[in-house]
């Protein structure tokens, strides 16, 4: 399974660890805001990324990645996942915390290195299969 198509069981052991750094992004805080805000962000477009690659169903990854990452973050511009904060029910409560609230350019920026990185990750695996 380490051909070229990538390997499904790396591409679930990549969203595990992904899951797992972006949580602990999230969790543990240093201070610093490249880690405790921008790696989270930029981790969740990876996820993106891999959830996408995952589906096998997909070419250009990279390029639908970015445009879900960039819709999420303009959906923010309309005040619609705030608004959600603010529901009676846990789970779209929960929806506005996954979505993001506040608009920043920053994210975008982010997001496009998480998914940069990945990316590299996928061309290095086609080229040097297992």
């Amino acid at each position: 399974m380490g051909n070229a198509r990538g390997g499904r069981e790396f591409w679930w052991g990549a969203l595990v660890a992904i899951v797992a750094a972006g949580l602990g992004s999230r969790t543990v805080q240093t201070g610093r805001v490249l880690f405790d805000k921008y790696l989270g962000d930029a981790l969740y477009a990876a996820m993106v990324f891999v959830l996408l690659r995952l589906t096998g169903r997909v070419s250009g990854v990279a390029l639908w990645a970015a445009g879900a990452m960039t819709a999420i973050e303009c959906l923010q511009l309309t005040g619609i996942p705030a608004g959600m904060l603010h529901s009676e029910h846990a789970v779209v409560r929960v929806a506005a915390r996954l979505l993001g609230t506040e608009f920043s350019v920053f994210d975008l920026v982010a997001y496009a290195v998480g998914i940069a990185g990945i990316a590299a990750v996928d061309r290095w695996r086609r080229i040097w299969p297992q």
